[in-house]
C-alpha cells in the first residue's frame, strides 16, 4: 500500500512540477526554474518519508569544503538524486541523455544547466562533460556526478569511469565521495519500497593534484568501503565488499560479439 501511494505521488508531483518548470523556462535566467525544481525535490523527499516510510539521515555535512567542489556519489536508487539535491541550493548534476527522451525534460535540463552526456560514453560524452562542466565551474556551482554511470544493486558495483577525474583535473576542484545505503529501501527503479531510515554520508574530500590512477583508486575505496559499512549497519550483517559486475552496455557488447 505504501509503495502504491508513493507511486501515485511520484507521478503526480513529477508531471505537475515538470509542467511548471517548462513554463518557468520561458523566463530569462535560471532562478525561476531552479526554484520550482528545488520545491519539487523537497516534496519528493517528503513523500518518501510520509508515504513510503523512508527517512534519510544525513551525515558528514560538516566535512563539506567551502566554495565549489564535485560530489562523486554511489548510485543505488532512483531516490539518490532527490536526496542529494535537497541539501544544496544550486547544484549542477551530470545525467545521461536518457532523461531527454521524456517529454519536455530536455527544455528543463538545459535551463537548469544540467550536464547531459551520452550514455554510451566515448569521445562525445567526454567532450560534453568537459564543455558543460566548464560552464558550471565558471559559475562557481557544486557538481554532482555518479562515477559508475549506472544504477547498481546493493552489494554490486560497476567500473568507475574516468569522467570524474577529468573534471577533477581540468577544474582543479576537490572531490567529495558520497556513500549511501538508500538502495536497501528504494532498490534501483523498483516499484517496491521498504520503510526504514536510510543513510547518506558525505566523506572527507579528496584534495586536488592526484594522478588519475591514484585518484580513482582512492575514490572507489572511499565510496565502496563506506557504502558497504552503511549497508551492514542497516541490515545487522557483516561488512561485505561489493562485487564488480559488467555494465548493461558491456553485457550488450559481449552478447553481440558472441552472436557474431
Amino acid at each position: 500500500m505504501r509503495s502504491f501511494a508513493f507511486a501515485v505521488a511520484y507521478w503526480t508531483l513529477s508531471i505537475a512540477y515538470t509542467l511548471m518548470a517548462v513554463i518557468a523556462a520561458l523566463l530569462p535566467g535560471r532562478d525561476a526554474t531552479g526554484w520550482i525544481i528545488r520545491r519539487y525535490v523537497r516534496r519528493m523527499v517528503q513523500a518518501m518519508r510520509v508515504l513510503a516510510g523512508i527517512r534519510v539521515e544525513y551525515r558528514g555535512e560538516d566535512r563539506l569544503p567551502a566554495g565549489a567542489f564535485i560530489l562523486a556519489a554511489k548510485h543505488q536508487s532512483w531516490g539518490d538524486g532527490f536526496s542529494v539535491y535537497d541539501r544544496f541550493e544550486d547544484l549542477a548534476f551530470v545525467t545521461g541523455d536518457h532523461l531527454e527522451k521524456f517529454p519536455l525534460m530536455a527544455t528543463v535540463l538545459r535551463k537548469l544547466g544540467a550536464i547531459v552526456v551520452n550514455n554510451c560514453g566515448g569521445r562525445e560524452a567526454r567532450d560534453s562533460l568537459k564543455q558543460r562542466g566548464a560552464d558550471a565551474h565558471r559559475e562557481g556551482r557544486r557538481i554532482l556526478i555518479y562515477p559508475e554511470g549506472n544504477l547498481a544493486k546493493v552489494g554490486e558495483k560497476f567500473r568507475y569511469r574516468s569522467g570524474v577525474w577529468h573534471m577533477y583535473r581540468d577544474f582543479d576542484m576537490p572531490v567529495v565521495p558520497v556513500a549511501t545505503n538508500l538502495g536497501l529501501f528504494w532498490p534501483q527503479e523498483e516499484f517496491r519500497k521498504n520503510p526504514g531510515t536510510a543513510t547518506l554520508e558525505f566523506l572527507n574530500a579528496i584534495p586536488t593534484g592526484l594522478p588519475k590512477d591514484e585518484f580513482l583508486a582512492r575514490l572507489e575505496a572511499a565510496v565502496e568501503g563506506r557504502t558497504a559499512e552503511l549497508v551492514a549497519e542497516a541490515t545487522g550483517q557483516q561488512v561485505t565488499p561489493a562485487i564488480q559486475v559488467p555494465t548493461p552496455d558491456e553485457l550488450k557488447k559481449a552478447k553481440a560479439a558472441a552472436a557474431a
